[in-house]
């Protein structure tokens, strides 16, 4: 009998110090990682030797120039349109918070995305400038890049080099 009360006594115990839990509450929950898709350019001035032309040879970045990242779904529709701005270096990082891939295939950033140049702060150098078909939309391309952090990973994909010119400048025949 003091053994049947000894171990009525334990097991009460036991339920008091160690309550009953589900075992789905004791299995860790994996952390999320947020993944994103980000777009990166950089906007220049092109000097007035080289207007017409692609070459960006002696053309000096554009700070605070602002660039627009659009993208469309598979039935031809605006699914993301976003302005973003340059720092100091005329660098343009965009993420692209928000952006809603329906159909993996069909909408991917590759083939719905493109970056174009809205304004450059620079009033010696404001004129759009078709450098990588920056007037239509400069399309963006893989590099397998990417940067990875314990709850973060950002895939980047980077549009070509976009450009502003002088208003002044006359087109020469190269």
């Amino acid at each position: 009998m003091a053994i049947r009360n000894f171990f009525t006594i334990l097991s009460l115990l036991l339920l008091v110090a160690f309550p009953y839990t589900k075992a789905s509450e004791n299995v860790p929950h994996p952390i999320q990682k947020k993944i994103e898709v980000v777009v990166e350019a950089v906007v220049y001035c092109q000097t007035c030797e080289h207007f017409g032309t692609w070459s960006l040879t002696g053309a000096k970045p554009i700070p605070s120039a602002k660039v627009s990242v659009t993208c469309k779904n598979h039935k031809g529709h605006v699914s993301f349109y976003k302005v973003f701005e340059t720092d100091k270096n005329g660098y343009l990082y965009a993420p692209l918070e928000g952006l809603k891939i329906q159909n993996h295939i069909l909408d991917h950033p590759l083939h719905s995305c493109f970056v174009k140049p809205v304004w450059s702060p620079l009033e010696s150098c404001n004129f759009l400038s078709n450098v990588n078909y920056g007037l239509n939309g400069a399309s963006l391309r893989y590099e397998d890049k990417r940067l990875i952090g314990s709850r973060y990973e950002a895939i980047i994909y980077a549009a070509g080099p976009l450009a502003f010119h002088p208003s002044h400048c006359t087109q020469t025949h190269h």
